[in-house]
């Protein structure tokens, strides 16, 4: 791929035109991006706490002032419903409040020790880059940069090569805002090129990022060579686990959203339903009205549920699993006309099929029989993933047995919801390293310094 900075087209995925042309950032750039991003952390670094939450506050206040205009470029550039779109603007809103919060209250502690005073304080690493996806485009970004920047640190952003749109508006309004120039920068290009530069560069801290296994393996390899600090999150195959003993009329009318939301293009989509045999039969009969009720059209209309896959490379990759007129249990409908759209679609499958163990990101769940409780547990692990999932059982004890035999690290009891960004946020196995979100988002940007004062007399 050529180092050379050129030009990405966006590409509308309903209509399949082009939105807008971006250039790209190369290697030099990136380099003079770090160079003045450093400048520009030392002095946010030094600012008073209270400073530096009050900008973030400001620039929260900008985001919502402006979440029609962030959710319409994202569905332009991603295909999002308008509805999940407005939801991932205010996620950023939010968030940056939330981190906000945490400024003043990023503390140090005091430990006894004899003949002194020992001391910690939290240091932030300096340079962050965050390397977002396009699935979620506005929010995964934010997961990185709004800590990060609470923290103390610079954040160079690099979008997808699809998404860059919400990427460099957030950018605007943050200086808009009041944040220092070059503190946090938004550079566009692609991965191999300018991600990898990002990467590599010694005067980059730290890496966050938020993709596919096989690319998060490459990063890291690239951090481990310089002993730099690195958050990763990874691919997924959740479990979604219905029990006989279930509500199942509301398991599955809530399952359509587990793996149809945001066209299945979720590392936490839930695309292994694993329901107890007894109640297999009953369960498809509820499911097939539910997914078949599930609008897929124009994402600009406030009915539709689902819009189009991002691009026709990421269409030939479901189809690579599912053709259109493989054998399904249920398949939804389509417009017709230019758009990258897929059918809804359900696969009665055996666990050792492709389709039950591989990640599709597209709109499939494969449905998988268990007998009990054991042998639910070893479908649901039956995978080198570990992102999330959910079980559905009105027994409190089964819940909790489960939800700890379960090795992924965010599960839902009788609910779908995977993100809080209040909450921790991250993957057991090759579903990544580290945690974001939740009350400790802050700390994973600083280094522990630790400090002894001697109080001994000098004789």
């Amino acid at each position: 791929m050529s180092t050379v900075p050129h030009e990405l087209d966006i590409i509308n995925p309903a209509t399949e035109e082009v939105v807008a042309t971006v250039p790209t950032t190369g290697p030099a750039e990136v380099d003079a991006a770090v160079r003045r991003a450093a400048a520009a952390q030392r002095k946010w670094a030094a600012l008073a706490p209270g400073d530096r939450a009050r900008i973030l506050r400001r620039f929260a206040d900008v985001v919502d002032a402006h979440l029609r205009p962030l959710a319409e470029l994202e569905l332009l550039e991603a295909g999002h419903t308008l509805a999940n779109a407005e939801w991932e603007a205010g996620n950023v809103r939010d968030l940056l409040h939330y981190a906000a919060g945490g400024v003043e209250r990023l503390n140090g502690t005091q430990i006894p020790v004899a003949d002194g005073l020992n001391i910690t304080f939290q240091e932030p690493l300096g340079v962050v880059a965050v390397i977002a996806p396009w699935n979620f485009p506005m929010p995964i970004a934010a997961w990185g940069t709004a800590p990060a920047l609470a923290a103390g640190n610079a954040v160079l952003l690099k979008p997808a090569e699809t998404t860059p749109l919400t990427a460099l508006r957030l950018a605007r309004y943050a200086l808009d805002a009041g944040l220092p120039e070059d503190l946090f920068q938004v550079l566009p290009g692609e991965g191999p090129v300018t991600g990898a530069a990002l990467v590599d560069h010694p005067g980059v801290a730290k890496v966050v990022f938020t993709g596919s296994t096989a690319t998060g393996r490459r990063i890291a390899a690239c951090c481990a060579a310089q002993t730099k600090r690195l958050t990763l999150e990874l691919g997924g195959k959740s479990p979604n686990i219905v029990f006989a003993d279930a509500d199942l009329e509301t398991a599955a009318a809530a399952a359509p959203g587990s793996f149809l939301d945001n066209t299945g293009q979720d590392c936490c989509a839930r695309s292994r339903i694993l329901v107890q045999r007894s109640v297999h039969d009953r369960f498809m009969e509820l499911l097939e009205p539910a997914v078949r009720s599930f609008t897929v059209g124009d994402p600009a209309d406030p009915a539709t549920r689902m819009g189009p896959l991002i691009s026709a490379a990421q269409r030939e990759r479901v189809r690579s699993y599912v053709p259109e007129d493989a054998p399904a249990a249920i398949r939804g409908e389509v417009p017709a006309g230019k758009g990258f759209w897929y059918p809804a679609t359900v696969l009665e499958g055996r666990p050792e099929d492709r389709t039950a163990v591989e990640e599709i990101f597209g709109p499939v769940a494969v449905v998988l029989p268990f007998d009990d409780e054991a042998d639910a547990i070893r479908l649901a692990n039956a995978t080198e993933y570990g992102l999330s999932g959910s079980l559905w059982t009105r027994d409190v004890g089964r819940a909790l047995r489960v939800s700890r035999a379960v090795a992924a690290g965010n599960l839902s009891v009788n609910s779908h919801s995977s993100v809080r960004y209040w909450t921790p946020f991250g993957g057991f196995k090759q579903s990544g390293i580290g945690r974001e979100l939740g009350p400790d988002a802050l700390t994973a940007f600083t280094e522990t310094k630790n400090v002894f004062i001697s109080t001994t007399k000098e004789q």
